[in-house]
């Protein structure tokens, strides 16, 4: 069943895969795992926290996992949490099950195998984020629920941006000055730090649905505290926005896009989304 566009914005607040690298059952002792620290911003991983604290807990994948930041606190919070990373020695922890897996390709798990999953900052990553939302539809069951997040380019000051410069924040000319730059701080993987592939709440909806998704909720990682100085610019669209003809913003999601969690969001934009039964 499909949610008005209102219910939707309401929620303000390939290669084939090498065997598992580490595959680790049973408590360790205490404080045996070293910390690990967020590659993402750690608003992001609040407002996950904040989304899922409601549900029942029940079997989560965390991908990609980075260090195990996040998947270290889902646990703690009662979730069966398995940890899923293209590099998975990076992962610190050693009381999670950690498997190497590309998302550009398929993920070493089963059929409807679990009721979350997670995937925070991965898509922007990767050549193919269709083959991704593919994967997490085999690997959820009917009723599982999807969060993910990518950065917001449709906020108001990315937009102003790219209208000035041609590129928005997180999406900067890939110079080849800028990947000896990167290659210099990561090696091999590179791919950590690179954006390659701008994502925006169009896109991403239109992925999520085709492969049996319904979007239930749209957030921000936080406020920007300068938006406000963006109000004019935000009020114009928000105008023209009313002026369309009720059907047309229907059809092409223009509440949505005038939303807060969209156009006056902040770095982040995250959605959930559940798989059809």
């Amino acid at each position: 069943m499909q949610r008005s566009s209102r219910a939707i914005v309401r929620n303000v607040c390939a290669n084939p895969l090498k065997a598992p690298a580490r595959d680790v059952h049973g408590p360790t002792p205490v404080g045996a795992n070293p910390v690990p620290v967020p590659l993402a911003r750690p608003e992001i991983h609040e407002t996950v926290a904040r989304i899922l604290d409601p549900f029942a807990r029940g079997k989560l994948l965390d991908v990609p996992a980075g260090e195990g930041a996040l998947s270290a606190r889902l646990s703690e919070a009662g979730f069966t949490v398995l940890a899923c990373d293209l590099y998975s020695e990076i992962f610190k922890l050693t009381d999670i099950q950690i498997r190497r897996g590309d998302l550009s390709g398929a993920l070493p798990y089963a059929d409807s195998e679990f009721q979350y999953i997670t995937c925070l900052e991965g898509l922007e990553h990767i050549e193919n984020p269709h083959q991704a939302i593919r994967e997490f539809a085999r690997l959820l069951a009917p009723g599982g629920r999807l969060i993910i997040s990518v950065p917001n380019i449709l906020n108001v000051e990315e937009r102003v941006k790219w209208l000035l410069h041609g590129y928005t924040s997180h999406f900067k000319p890939i110079s080849q000055d800028h990947l000896r730059m990167r290659h210099e701080q990561w090696a091999d993987k590179e791919e950590v730090a690179l954006h390659i592939n701008p994502i925006g709440y169009s896109e991403l909806r239109y992925i999520l649905e085709k492969y049996g998704f319904e979007v239930v909720g749209a957030y921000r990682d936080r406020r920007k505290p300068n938006l406000w100085l963006y109000w004019p610019l935000v009020a114009m669209i928000r105008f023209f926005a009313r002026l369309t003809p009720r059907a047309k913003r229907r059809e092409r999601w223009t509440d949505e896009l005038a939303s807060d969690p969209v156009l006056f969001g902040g770095n982040t934009l995250i959605l959930l989304a559940v798989k059809s039964t």
